[in-house]
């Protein structure tokens, strides 16, 4: 009868993990690479002691293996994938899965890459399409009969943008960016490749050099609203967006919730409190050069607003009817109101809801106040309210973390604002895998394999 792995004396035997051959003139065992000698010569014992120490021998071999197995079983299940391309088809879905799980209750959790499956460029654009899961159909007759227009004024971090992008993209929907003219040429760059895949999404024909709370913030709205104005698309509303949102709601509860304003404009808003009153009180001017660009005060009186119109203060994230855009390029109170607010501080936080509270005006909501659930911000001075900041602030906004998915989760905002996916992968990461998950269940059409993550 042949034992395996039991070599007469002399012969050689190999260490798969030690990478060497061990020979001696005593009797070895070897089994699975492991190499066992014994110490004494053959014929030392009778035929049965030797059998004895065999499979003794066999035992303690097979026990060492087990455990080694064991090791390496263990260590790969602690040391998860850093980058979730690593991973494909449904480990990777309830991978990341359980991840928002474990953020969700507040438990620390791994990072992982922040870049889509096929880099943008690596691939043509059907295949971008596909191996990133963007949705190419529309996905119910109420989303088509009701198509979206969206202005989206971005500056800098392209991932961002391009998850930004992905979550509302809808094919039924049309879609301006306005890039800033000071952003980078390799930016730009990427903007112009990802937009060139889609026959629904531009650039506009005209850029800005945006300086923050400056006319050229509003201006680059107006831009984008001009060449939406000539689009063939039949939108019914036109959003604004900045590079750095997220959409908490999918394109169809969207889509139900404008409808439920049957044809009014949302611009929340109130007469300014007294901190903002300086804002229209006194010209200002902006200010781009080597030391930054900013806006900067005066102090040199304004004149009375054009119109005798009162000014209203109010967020700048507005959603805005077809007619209502018409209105502010043709009407002279818009066309003077505008020209009046171009020495203001941050003339976007006016310029909508005060044209929106003059009765007559199309879509006008002239007591609305605060109506409207556009944006979920969280802004610095009001964490008695918001339970604080997760992430970290930047100009008093919070720039959330994965501690603040539960409250964005919650939130009855349309979108959220701020994210940064270099920063806080995660948080982008779950919104999107739960807002991808309940935009199809709630289709109506069949559903590509390429849809879902």
């Amino acid at each position: 009868m042949r034992l395996e792995g039991l070599q007469p004396s002399g012969a050689a035997c190999r260490n798969s993990r030690l990478g060497r051959e061990v020979s001696s003139t005593s009797s070895h065992v070897c089994f699975q690479g492991l190499v066992i000698s014994q110490s004494l010569e053959r014929d030392s014992f009778p035929k049965e002691v030797k059998i004895m120490n065999f499979w003794r021998y066999c035992f303690f071999a097979f026990t060492l293996l087990s455990v080694v197995v064991f090791v390496i079983l263990y260590n790969s299940q602690l040391h998860l994938p850093k980058s979730f391309g690593t991973l494909n088809g449904s480990s990777h879905k309830y991978f990341r899965i359980d991840a928002c799980d474990y953020a969700l209750e507040g438990k620390s959790t791994f990072l992982w890459g922040k870049t889509l499956s096929s880099p943008l460029g690596s691939v043509p654009c059907k295949d971008y399409l596909i191996q990133n899961h963007y949705i190419t159909s529309p996905l119910s007759e109420e989303e088509v009969a009701f198509p979206l227009a969206y202005v989206m004024v971005i500056h800098k971090d392209f991932d961002t943008f391009e998850r930004l992008f992905r979550a509302v993209y809808m094919p039924q929907n049309v879609y301006c960016v306005h890039v800033d003219e000071k952003a980078t040429a390799e930016f730009k760059e990427s903007v112009w490749q990802l937009l060139s895949c889609f026959q629904n999404a531009f650039v506009a024909s005209k850029i800005e050099p945006v300086v923050y709370g400056g006319i050229s913030r509003l201006q680059a709205d107006l831009n984008c609203l001009k060449d939406l104005t000539a689009s063939k698309v039949p939108w019914k509303y036109a959003i604004n967006t900045c590079g750095q949102d997220f959409p908490l709601k999918t394109n169809r509860e969207i889509v139900q919730y404008l409808k439920g304003f049957k044809g009014k404009n949302i611009t929340p808003g109130v007469l300014p409190p007294a901190h903002a009153i300086k804002r229209t009180k006194f010209v200002h001017q902006e200010h781009i050069g080597k030391d930054g660009s900013f806006v900067k005060n005066t102090n040199i009186l304004k004149t009375s607003p054009p119109h005798q119109l009162t000014i209203y203060f109010g967020t700048a994230y507005v959603a805005l009817t077809r007619e209502f855009v018409n209105f502010v390029f043709h009407d002279k109170r818009a066309v003077d109101l505008l020209h009046w607010s171009k020495d203001t501080y941050s003339p976007d936080e006016h310029f909508w809801v005060t044209l929106n509270r003059i009765p007559g005006v199309p879509g006008a909501m002239p007591n609305a106040s605060w109506t409207g659930n556009l944006r979920a911000i969280k802004w610095i001075d009001m964490e008695d309210k918001h339970g604080g900041c997760h992430g970290h602030y930047v100009h008093g906004i919070c720039i959330y973390g994965n501690g603040d998915l539960k409250w964005l989760i919650n939130s009855p905002s349309l979108f959220a604002n701020k994210f940064e996916l270099s920063t806080y992968p995660l948080t982008v990461e779950c919104l999107e895998l739960r807002l991808r998950e309940r935009t199809l269940n709630q289709s109506e059409t069949v559903i590509q394999p390429s849809w879902y993550f």
